[in-house]
């Protein structure tokens, strides 16, 4: 099989340049990356639709990568025929049937829901941003203070109906799967992760001390994982 195009989904309060870091570091190895803006508006508003619709565009393989909730669309996204793969940076995986808020609510609450600051929208949804005071430790502690405080304050709200809707069929009942898992997540709680990483059969890298934006701060290790991956799905039979 030819070597998959990776399509690089973000997650919520973040856009495509948090991955900026990790692109740097595949540059060097012989890959085809696409990096989509992910609407932030749910899967039944249309995130796991969209990046399948980006993925159908792809001639060949695809691996898809998700950092937080983008690990919920590509969940999602990733039933798409061409998918070879998934790898899940400090992202949600839920099964089907299951929510994030219920996910979450299994394990001790996460430093990010004390500075989670609500919206109203004019069609009455809702949409949750985060608080630029906070947002340094509980979101990118180990990334330098001037770059937290540009992504705090360029950060795109989640839709509150990302948080409470149900998941269709995994993608990952049917793909290998990656996962790399931060120990100092203050996003998520790593329990979280490393509870829905074992469910999956993932095979698990862990980055010691490392925080939510773990591909940010630690872009070596989270590129070994990818490549990784790519290669491994190289090797599937076309």
């Amino acid at each position: 099989m030819p070597s998959p195009t990776i399509v690089l989904v973000h997650g919520a309060f973040a856009d495509a340049s948090s991955f900026r870091n990790l692109y740097d570091e595949l540059l060097g190895e012989d890959v085809k990356m696409i990096v989509p803006p992910n609407p932030l508006r749910g899967l039944t508003g249309g995130d796991g639709e969209y990046i399948k619709g980006v993925v159908g565009e792809i001639d060949g393989p695809v691996l898809l990568v998700g950092h937080s909730y983008g690990g919920s669309v590509i969940t999602a996204a990733g039933t798409a025929d061409n998918v070879v793969g998934l790898v899940y940076i400090s992202g949600f995986a839920p099964d089907e049937g299951e929510n994030l808020t219920d996910l979450q609510s299994k394990f001790p609450a996460p430093k990010i829901a004390a500075i989670i600051v609500p919206h109203q929208l004019p069609d009455g949804g809702s949409e949750f941003s985060l608080a630029v005071d906070g947002f340094h430790e509980a979101f990118c502690a180990d990334v330098p203070a001037d770059d937290a405080a540009f992504f705090a304050i360029s950060q795109r709200p989640l839709a509150g109906v990302a948080l409470t809707e149900t998941a269709g069929t995994p993608a990952w009942r049917t793909r290998p799967v990656w996962a790399v898992l931060p120990t100092a997540d203050g996003a998520i709680d790593p329990g979280v992760h490393r509870f829905s990483y074992e469910r999956m059969g993932a095979q698990i890298t862990e980055v010691e001390g490392a925080s939510h934006v773990v591909m940010i701060s630690h872009p070596k290790e989270v590129g070994e994982v990818v490549m990784t991956a790519v290669h491994a799905a190289a090797m599937q039979p076309a």
